[in-house]
């Protein structure tokens, strides 16, 4: 016999859930003003937050796979956002970093981004968002991907 499970209190799979509800909206924002994907945001995104980086770094810092990173880099590449730089040590790595007018559109992305965040912050109110925040931390912490 099988053992009693209930997948709708399964915390992984509410985390996976909610995320997946929170990124999908906002994808909706992003798509309708910038035509971009959500491999494309999380290329953008990384590089201007971090800056000059290769594709191997991205993948890792947003956890995408790297053929989801390849496809955002030679979009944004083509939309003029992003450049590529030879590494004067080693000439099989490429640099990535935003150019002037990936610079502006990071901007008026992370404007769109701090507005939808703040939109979650009054949907949970402040005491809900800060045990959230803390329990986030406390997971990010002290789990690492295996």
């Amino acid at each position: 016999m099988d053992l009693p499970f209930d997948l709708e209190t399964f915390l992984p799979y509410r985390l996976n859930r909610a995320a997946e509800r929170i990124s999908l909206r906002f994808a909706a924002r992003y798509r309708e003003s910038f035509q971009m994907t959500r491999p494309e945001w999380r290329t953008l995104a990384a590089l201007g937050s971090c800056g000059q980086m290769t594709a191997t770094e991205i993948g890792a810092h947003s956890a995408m796979h790297k053929t989801k990173v390849s496809r955002a880099v030679r979009a944004l590449e083509q939309r003029r956002w992003l450049k590529r730089i030879e590494d004067t040590k080693d000439r099989r790595v490429e640099n990535l970093e935003l150019t002037p007018l990936g610079r502006q559109h990071y901007r008026e992305l992370v404007a769109m981004a701090q507005d939808y965040e703040q939109t979650l912050q009054t949907l949970l109110g402040k005491d809900a968002l800060t045990q959230l925040e803390n329990g986030l931390t406390a997971i990010e912490t002290s789990m690492t991907p295996s």
